[in-house]
C-alpha cells in the first residue's frame, strides 16, 4: 500500500496517532497540508493527543485542532472524580498531570467537561461520559450539543441523573438515537423517562445490570422505533419470559441471553 502524506514508514492501515507521530518526525512544510485532511485525521486521534500533542506542533496544526469537526466524538477519560479531576491512583493520572502542566489549571470534572464540550461548538455527535459525571455536566451537554446522536453513560453514575436530564436531551437533541448505560440499574422511573423523552431512540445498550421486569416492559411497549436492544446477563427478569419475548418480537436485534430474576 502507498504511504500517508508521503511518509514512507506508515501504511494506510496505521492508526491516526501513528500517522500523527510520523508526520511530526518527517521534515514537512506543515502549511502545505490540506486542512480537510488534517481535520479528518485529528478527529480520530483521541482527546489526549488532540489537547496535548497536536496543537503544539505548528500553527496550522493548532488551527486545525480548534476546528469543531475534530471534536465530534468526545470520549472522556473514564476515571474522573468530581472536584478532583483525577485521583492519585487513577489509570488516567498521566493525562491529568500533562493537562495541568500544559494549561496551568487543575479543573474540576464539570469544568473540564464544559471546556471540552465548548471545543465542539455544538458539533458533538457521540459522547462517552466518565464514571463520575456530574448532573451539571450532563445538563450542559444536553443544552450545548444539539447534534448529539448517542450517549454512553458509563456505569450507574452517568445514569443516576438521567431522569432530570433525559427530557432536556429529548428537547434539544433531535437526532438522538443511541443510549448505552452498561451496569446502570434500570427501574420503572428511568424507563418511563426514556420512553417519554427519547421517542426516536433506535439503539439501547443496557446489559450486565439490574433491570426491573416492569421497566423492561415499559421500554418494549413505549420505544416504538427500537431496532437494537441489548439486555444480556441482567437480573430482574428471565431470558425465557414469554411476555417479554413476545413484546420484543418486533425488534430486529433483541438480546437477553443469560438474564435471570436473581
Amino acid at each position: 500500500m502507498g504511504s500517508v502524506f508521503g511518509c514512507g514508514r506508515v501504511s494506510f492501515g496505521e492508526s491516526p496517532r501513528t500517522i500523527v507521530h510520523c508526520m511530526i518526525m518527517e521534515e514537512r512544510k506543515w502549511e502545505e497540508l490540506n486542512m480537510d485532511i488534517l481535520v479528518n485525521v485529528f478527529g480520530r486521534v483521541g482527546m489526549e493527543s488532540l489537547l496535548l500533542d497536536v496543537p503544539f506542533v505548528c500553527k496550522p496544526w493548532y488551527k486545525a485542532s480548534r476546528e469543531p469537526q475534530c471534536w465530534e466524538h468526545l470520549i472522556f477519560p473514564e476515571y474522573i472524580k468530581p472536584d478532583d479531576i483525577w485521583g492519585k491512583y487513577s489509570p488516567d493520572r498521566g493525562f491529568s498531570e500533562r493537562l495541568v502542566t500544559t494549561y496551568q489549571e487543575n479543573l474540576s470534572v464539570t469544568a473540564f467537561m464544559r471546556f471540552i464540550v465548548n471545543r465542539s461548538c455544538g458539533c458533538a455527535t457521540i459522547i462517552k461520559l466518565p464514571r463520575h459525571c456530574t448532573e451539571e455536566a450532563l445538563e450542559y451537554i444536553a443544552n450545548e450539543c444539539p447534534r448529539l446522536k448517542g450517549l454512553d453513560a458509563v456505569f450507574h453514575v452517568g445514569l443516576f441523573y438521567m431522569k432530570s436530564v433525559l427530557p432536556q436531551i429529548g428537547l434539544h437533541c433531535n437526532n438522538f438515537i443511541w443510549l448505552s448505560a452498561r451496569r446502570a440499574g434500570i427501574r420503572k422511573y428511568v424507563a418511563s423517562a426514556i420512553v417519554a423523552s427519547l421517542p426516536r431512540l433506535e439503539y439501547l445498550d443496557i446489559p450486565y445490570t439490574f433491570f426491573e421486569r416492569e421497566a423492561l416492559v415499559i421500554i418494549l411497549q413505549g420505544c416504538k422505533k427500537l431496532v437494537y436492544l441489548d439486555v444480556r446477563k441482567c437480573f430482574g427478569f428471565c431470558d425465557d419470559d414469554a411476555e417479554i419475548l413476545e413484546l420484543a418480537s418486533h425488534i430486529p436485534v433483541f438480546m437477553c441471553e443469560g438474564s435471570r430474576i436473581r
